[in-house]
Protein backbone atom coordinates (compact mmCIF):
# COMPACT_ATOMS: atom_id res chain seq x y z
CA UNK A 1 0.00 0.00 0.00
CA UNK A 2 0.89 3.88 -0.65
CA UNK A 3 1.70 5.57 2.54
CA UNK A 4 1.41 9.31 2.69
CA UNK A 5 4.08 9.64 5.10
CA UNK A 6 4.70 9.24 8.60
CA UNK A 7 2.02 9.29 10.92
CA UNK A 8 1.87 11.85 13.98
CA UNK A 9 -0.06 10.22 17.06
CA UNK A 10 -0.98 13.36 19.67
CA UNK A 11 -0.25 12.14 23.32
CA UNK A 12 -1.32 14.76 25.33
CA UNK A 13 -1.53 12.47 28.72
CA UNK A 14 -4.51 10.76 28.32
CA UNK A 15 -6.25 8.90 25.04
CA UNK A 16 -6.11 4.77 23.94
CA UNK A 17 -2.30 5.21 23.01
CA UNK A 18 -1.45 1.94 23.20
CA UNK A 19 -4.76 0.35 21.15
CA UNK A 20 -4.03 3.27 18.30
CA UNK A 21 -0.45 2.18 17.70
CA UNK A 22 -0.66 -1.37 17.65
CA UNK A 23 -4.08 -0.97 15.10
CA UNK A 24 -1.22 1.76 12.89
CA UNK A 25 1.33 -0.85 13.06
CA UNK A 26 -1.35 -4.15 11.89
CA UNK A 27 -1.93 -1.75 8.84
CA UNK A 28 2.26 -1.51 8.41
CA UNK A 29 1.28 2.48 8.99
CA UNK A 30 5.00 4.13 9.96
CA UNK A 31 3.34 6.32 13.12
CA UNK A 32 5.08 7.53 16.34
CA UNK A 33 4.07 10.04 19.09
CA UNK A 34 4.52 13.55 18.47
CA UNK A 35 7.46 14.96 20.41
CA UNK A 36 6.26 18.42 21.28
CA UNK A 37 3.75 21.00 19.17
CA UNK A 38 7.24 22.39 17.96
CA UNK A 39 6.59 19.62 15.42
CA UNK A 40 3.38 21.09 14.12
CA UNK A 41 3.80 25.03 14.49
CA UNK A 42 5.31 24.72 10.58
CA UNK A 43 2.33 22.30 8.84
CA UNK A 44 3.85 22.26 5.41
CA UNK A 45 7.35 21.50 7.03
CA UNK A 46 6.26 19.11 9.88
CA UNK A 47 7.55 15.89 10.00
CA UNK A 48 4.48 14.62 9.45
CA UNK A 49 1.68 13.56 6.69
CA UNK A 50 -0.90 13.19 8.72
CA UNK A 51 -2.02 13.51 12.29
CA UNK A 52 -3.78 11.50 14.93
CA UNK A 53 -5.94 12.58 18.03
CA UNK A 54 -6.42 9.14 19.81
CA UNK A 55 -9.52 9.00 22.01
CA UNK A 56 -10.67 8.99 25.57
CA UNK A 57 -10.60 11.85 28.23
CA UNK A 58 -12.39 14.33 30.03
CA UNK A 59 -13.29 17.05 27.87
CA UNK A 60 -12.42 20.13 30.83
CA UNK A 61 -8.92 18.57 31.45
CA UNK A 62 -8.22 17.70 27.90
CA UNK A 63 -8.60 21.43 26.62
CA UNK A 64 -7.25 22.61 30.05
CA UNK A 65 -3.90 19.98 28.75
CA UNK A 66 -3.56 21.19 25.27
CA UNK A 67 -3.55 24.54 26.40
CA UNK A 68 -1.35 24.61 29.00
CA UNK A 69 1.10 22.40 26.79
CA UNK A 70 0.97 24.46 23.85
CA UNK A 71 -1.05 21.87 21.50
CA UNK A 72 -4.15 24.12 21.13
CA UNK A 73 -2.65 26.97 19.01
CA UNK A 74 -1.03 24.33 16.60
CA UNK A 75 -3.71 21.68 16.57
CA UNK A 76 -5.99 25.00 14.93
CA UNK A 77 -3.28 26.19 12.66
CA UNK A 78 -2.63 22.36 11.08
CA UNK A 79 -6.57 22.56 10.87
CA UNK A 80 -6.78 25.38 9.69
CA UNK A 81 -4.05 24.65 6.92
CA UNK A 82 -6.30 21.60 5.55
CA UNK A 83 -3.46 18.82 6.95
CA UNK A 84 -4.87 15.84 7.40
CA UNK A 85 -6.60 14.66 10.61
CA UNK A 86 -8.29 12.27 12.75
CA UNK A 87 -10.16 12.36 15.67
CA UNK A 88 -11.38 10.12 17.47
CA UNK A 89 -14.05 9.86 20.74
CA UNK A 90 -12.45 12.95 22.71
CA UNK A 91 -10.45 13.87 19.70
CA UNK A 92 -13.87 14.73 18.40
CA UNK A 93 -15.56 16.58 20.47
CA UNK A 94 -12.83 19.32 21.36
CA UNK A 95 -12.92 20.47 17.77
CA UNK A 96 -16.62 21.91 18.77
CA UNK A 97 -17.24 25.51 20.53
CA UNK A 98 -18.49 24.31 24.34
CA UNK A 99 -19.58 21.20 26.33
CA UNK A 100 -22.20 20.33 28.91
CA UNK A 101 -18.99 18.29 30.56
CA UNK A 102 -17.11 21.13 31.27
CA UNK A 103 -19.33 24.70 31.33
CA UNK A 104 -17.15 27.67 30.74
CA UNK A 105 -14.35 25.81 29.13
CA UNK A 106 -13.09 26.33 25.55
CA UNK A 107 -12.92 24.13 22.65
CA UNK A 108 -10.74 24.48 19.78
CA UNK A 109 -13.62 26.11 18.07
CA UNK A 110 -12.77 24.68 14.37
CA UNK A 111 -16.14 23.14 13.50
CA UNK A 112 -19.70 25.07 15.22
CA UNK A 113 -21.71 23.14 17.61
CA UNK A 114 -21.85 21.77 21.20
CA UNK A 115 -21.03 18.99 23.19
CA UNK A 116 -24.19 17.25 25.34
CA UNK A 117 -24.75 14.77 27.26
CA UNK A 118 -27.47 11.90 26.70
CA UNK A 119 -30.99 12.39 28.01
CA UNK A 120 -31.41 9.25 29.27
CA UNK A 121 -30.73 6.90 32.42
CA UNK A 122 -28.25 4.47 30.88
CA UNK A 123 -25.00 6.58 30.34
CA UNK A 124 -22.76 6.29 28.95
CA UNK A 125 -23.24 4.09 25.84
CA UNK A 126 -20.73 1.24 26.28
CA UNK A 127 -20.48 -0.91 23.13
CA UNK A 128 -21.60 -1.54 19.23
CA UNK A 129 -24.05 0.41 17.79
CA UNK A 130 -24.90 0.63 13.60
CA UNK A 131 -23.31 4.13 12.15
CA UNK A 132 -24.90 4.77 9.23
CA UNK A 133 -22.87 6.82 6.67
CA UNK A 134 -23.04 9.31 4.01
CA UNK A 135 -22.82 7.87 0.57
CA UNK A 136 -20.44 10.57 -0.16
CA UNK A 137 -18.15 9.99 2.78
CA UNK A 138 -14.61 9.28 1.80
CA UNK A 139 -13.58 7.64 5.54
CA UNK A 140 -16.53 5.22 5.18
CA UNK A 141 -15.91 4.09 1.24
CA UNK A 142 -16.27 0.69 0.65
CA UNK A 143 -17.92 -0.25 4.19
CA UNK A 144 -21.26 -2.30 4.81
CA UNK A 145 -24.22 0.27 4.86
CA UNK A 146 -24.61 0.67 8.67
CA UNK A 147 -21.85 -1.14 9.86
CA UNK A 148 -21.14 -1.43 13.61
CA UNK A 149 -18.59 0.08 15.38
CA UNK A 150 -17.42 0.13 19.23
CA UNK A 151 -18.65 3.02 21.44
CA UNK A 152 -17.67 4.33 24.99
CA UNK A 153 -19.46 7.94 25.77
CA UNK A 154 -21.83 9.91 27.56
CA UNK A 155 -21.90 13.19 25.62
CA UNK A 156 -22.70 13.85 21.80
CA UNK A 157 -21.86 15.94 19.46
CA UNK A 158 -24.64 18.52 18.24
CA UNK A 159 -23.52 20.09 15.22
CA UNK A 160 -23.66 23.46 13.98
CA UNK A 161 -22.46 22.59 10.30
CA UNK A 162 -24.99 19.98 8.78
CA UNK A 163 -22.99 19.69 5.61
CA UNK A 164 -19.73 17.97 7.84
CA UNK A 165 -21.75 15.01 9.46
CA UNK A 166 -20.15 12.19 8.08
CA UNK A 167 -22.34 9.26 9.65
CA UNK A 168 -24.68 9.10 12.44
CA UNK A 169 -25.73 6.72 14.88
CA UNK A 170 -28.39 6.29 17.07
CA UNK A 171 -28.87 6.59 20.99
CA UNK A 172 -31.95 7.85 22.51
CA UNK A 173 -31.58 10.15 19.64
CA UNK A 174 -29.89 10.61 16.29
CA UNK A 175 -26.41 12.43 16.76
CA UNK A 176 -23.38 12.59 14.85
CA UNK A 177 -20.73 10.03 15.11
CA UNK A 178 -18.46 11.38 12.11
CA UNK A 179 -17.67 14.25 10.88
CA UNK A 180 -15.38 15.19 7.44
CA UNK A 181 -14.34 18.51 6.39
CA UNK A 182 -11.75 18.22 3.55
CA UNK A 183 -8.43 17.02 5.04
CA UNK A 184 -10.07 16.83 8.37
CA UNK A 185 -12.34 13.85 9.86
CA UNK A 186 -12.98 12.82 13.59
CA UNK A 187 -15.26 10.07 14.80
CA UNK A 188 -17.10 9.63 18.27
CA UNK A 189 -16.38 5.70 18.20
CA UNK A 190 -13.14 3.78 18.41
CA UNK A 191 -12.22 2.19 15.19
CA UNK A 192 -8.64 1.10 17.48
CA UNK A 193 -11.62 -1.61 19.19
CA UNK A 194 -13.86 -2.26 16.17
CA UNK A 195 -11.92 -4.98 14.36
CA UNK A 196 -12.16 -5.38 11.02
CA UNK A 197 -14.45 -2.80 10.21
CA UNK A 198 -12.41 -0.59 12.61
CA UNK A 199 -9.37 -1.28 10.63
CA UNK A 200 -10.99 -0.90 7.18
CA UNK A 201 -12.02 2.52 8.23
CA UNK A 202 -8.05 3.56 9.27
CA UNK A 203 -7.13 1.91 5.97
CA UNK A 204 -9.38 4.81 4.29
CA UNK A 205 -7.95 7.67 6.14
CA UNK A 206 -4.53 6.07 5.85
CA UNK A 207 -4.96 6.40 1.89
CA UNK A 208 -6.83 9.57 1.64
CA UNK A 209 -4.45 11.71 0.22
CA UNK A 210 -1.83 9.40 -0.25
CA UNK A 211 0.64 9.94 -3.47
CA UNK A 212 0.22 7.50 -6.24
Amino acid sequence: MIRSGLIGVLNYGAGNLGSVMNALERLGAKARFVQGPEELKAPDSSPYGKLLFPGDGHFGTTMESLENSGYAEVLRGWLKADKSFLGICIGLQVLFEASEEAPGVKGLGVMKGTVKRFPGRKVPQIGWNSTAAQPASRLFRGLSENAFFYYIHSYYVESGETGTVAATAEYYLRYCAAVERSNAAAVQFHPEKSGAVGLALLENWLQDGAVQ
